[in-house]
């Protein structure tokens, strides 16, 4: 079967490549991938995965086997799959625990744009009570972002939305952002939550808005560069703050059934913001690479 393997080479990230017919164990289940997610973090740090391997962590298809010891949905569910090894292939073997069921009605290509982040936004987001707290998303034109104001908006937070460019800031007061920025230099808000996918020295100004008793939580470094904070920048009288570091990799089933949920339900939009073949990936991966998306790379498998 086809794959989108690994690619360490200057044509990487990911190249394709013929790759044998996976073999699930008993308890995973064989899924069909009809569409695939793309994410900046996979693809730009892919020196961490194996040359050569099948890549990718989301995607949505069809299970055609069921997992022979009964667990996981039978034959001909439609599927989300999400944080799971080995997905951008025709075929995927797949632990029940990283799926969800997609709800009739939902399109498959939007329950593909889930996985890594949707569950990350709704994972963080989950920390706390947001009702009336007031919520910072940086790289707030990402998937994450996306997701994240939105989820953020409907617990009943004040959100604003951190953006690198003015022209990255749109649709997103349509999501549910209150204010949406593209610097933080003279802003006067304190924000309980912070949601940071860009690190370096915004995380040390963010640091500075952050109020009593709030927290950063970093689940991306984007930006690739690092963080200094001033001298007594780390001191503080009052209730403590926090900086959280996110690397969750437990089963996802239960955040992609309640995404799922919310996006049947109109709740929740997907973030797709490009749309291809999955023949076209080394387009996409051109254009994610240079921030001319906003939100999230579904590609077809065809």
């Amino acid at each position: 079967m086809r794959a989108l393997v690994v690619d360490h080479g200057e044509a990487g990230p990911v190249r394709f490549a013929d790759v044998d017919e996976p073999v699930p164990s008993a308890g995973e289940a064989l899924v069909e991938i009809r569409h695939i997610g793309l994410n900046f973090g996979e693809l730009n740090y892919v020196h961490q995965w194996p040359a050569g391997a099948v890549h990718g962590h989301d995607a949505a298809g069809i299970v055609v086997r069921a997992a022979s010891d009964g667990s996981g949905p039978p034959e001909g569910t439609r599927v989300a799959v999400g944080m799971a090894p080995h997905a951008w292939a025709e075929r995927a073997a797949v632990d029940p625990a990283s799926l969800g069921t997609v709800p009739d009605g939902l399109d498959l290509a939007d329950a593909a744009a889930l996985g890594i982040a949707g569950v990350t936004a709704l994972r963080v987001l989950r920390k706390r009570s947001l009702l009336a707290r007031h919520v910072l998303i940086t790289g707030a034109s990402g998937g994450v972002g996306h997701f994240a104001i939105q989820l953020a908006a409907l617990a009943g937070a004040r959100v604003t939305a951190l953006v690198g460019a003015p022209e990255r800031s749109a649709g997103l007061r349509e999501l549910g952002a209150d204010k949406v920025l593209t610097d933080l230099a003279g802003t006067a808000d304190r924000f309980d939550l912070v949601l940071d996918t860009v690190g370096g020295p915004l995380v040390a100004q963010a640091w500075s808005a952050l109020a009593e008793g709030g927290t950063i939580h970093l689940v991306g470094y984007s930006s690739g560069q690092e963080t200094t904070f001033p001298a007594g920048d780390l001191f503080g009288f009052g209730e403590p703050r926090s900086i959280a570091t996110f690397g969750d990799m437990t089963p996802t089933s239960g955040e992609l059934t309640d995404l799922l949920g919310l996006m049947v339900a109109g709740r929740l939009t997907a973030p797709v913001g490009l749309r291809g073949d999955w023949r076209d990936v080394d387009d996409a991966v051109r254009a994610l690479f240079a921030r001319k998306v906003h939100g999230k790379v579904v590609l077809d498998v065809t």
